[in-house]
C-alpha cells in the first residue's frame, strides 16, 4: 500500500473522529438536554426529524459514524498483514458495506418520518 493512500485514510479517520465528537455533542444536547423531561418520545423524534435542517444534520451524523467505523474495521484487518489481494477485497467490501449502510439508513429515516 502506498504511503500517500495510508496517510489520506488516516487523515479521513481523524477528521471523521473530530466530526463525530461535534455531531454527537449536538445530537446528545438536542435529544436529552433541550427537551422538557430529558428525552424525546417517538412522536417527538418524528416531529424533530421533519425539520429539513435537522434531518440533514442527522444524516451527516450517520455518514460520519459509518465512515469512521468502517475505516476502523479496515485498519484492524489491514494491520493483520494480509496479502495485497486480500487487502483489495477488504477495501472493496468496506466501500460496498459503507455505501449500502448509508443509503439504507437515509432511506429508512426518510420512510419513518414520512
Amino acid at each position: 500500500m502506498k504511503k500517500s493512500k495510508s496517510g489520506r485514510i488516516w487523515f479521513l479517520q481523524a477528521v471523521s473522529g473530530v466530526a463525530l465528537a461535534l455531531l454527537l455533542g449536538l445530537h446528545w444536547t438536542a435529544q436529552h438536554y433541550v427537551v422538557k423531561g430529558g428525552l424525546r418520545s417517538y412522536a417527538d423524534v418524528i416531529l424533530y426529524l421533519n425539520n429539513p435542517v435537522i434531518f440533514v444534520i442527522e444524516m451527516i451524523f450517520l455518514i460520519f459514524v459509518t465512515v469512521h467505523a468502517l475505516l476502523g474495521v479496515r485498519a484492524i484487518l489491514i494491520d493483520l498483514g494480509l496479502p495485497s489481494k486480500v487487502q483489495r477485497i477488504i477495501d472493496v467490501s468496506t466501500w460496498m458495506l459503507g455505501i449500502f449502510t448509508i443509503i439504507y439508513g437515509i432511506q429508512l429515516a426518510w420512510q419513518i418520518i414520512h
